[in-house]
């Protein structure tokens, strides 16, 4: 894989991990604290797109959807999507550290777990050649 295909994933990451974080600032500072934001409160919830931290948020959200659009096309969905998973461990660092909560020690387990799984998933190729495809689509439709 090339350096711009690693820089393409890393992007995934810090856009998911960050727009995730944004918009969790930003929905815990709505027009009602105590409460949050529910579909239930329908005049909050659209208030909540006015927000500074969730309008960052969703522009961050929007340039990992475009960086993973850019991986799908090159990479397998089956490489893309566990490769960007180490984006679970930026939310947890982001958590505990930025916002503070408490992430209890089962969690810091799930979370190794899911690193040594990319680890595993990021060894094979990233990209199945199109005729590997085109004979299993072949042998799926006898």
């Amino acid at each position: 894989m090339t350096s711009r295909k690693y820089l393409v994933l890393a992007l995934i990451v810090v856009f998911a991990s960050s727009g995730n974080t944004l918009l969790s600032v930003g929905m815990r500072h709505g027009p009602d604290q105590k409460q949050g934001v529910s579909v239930h409160h329908l005049g909050q919830l659209i208030l909540s797109f006015a927000n500074p931290w969730v309008i960052c948020g969703t522009l961050l959200l929007i340039g990992f959807l475009t960086m993973y659009m850019t991986a799908l096309s090159w990479a397998d969905l089956t490489y893309v999507l566990p490769a960007t998973s180490l984006g679970y461990v930026a939310v947890a660092l982001i958590g505990r550290f930025v916002l503070k909560e408490h992430i209890t020690p089962l969690r810091w387990a799930g979370i190794a777990l899911i690193t040594v799984g990319v680890g595993f998933v990021t060894r094979g190729r990233s990209h199945t050649p199109q005729k590997e495809r085109m004979e299993e689509a072949e042998r799926r439709s006898q």
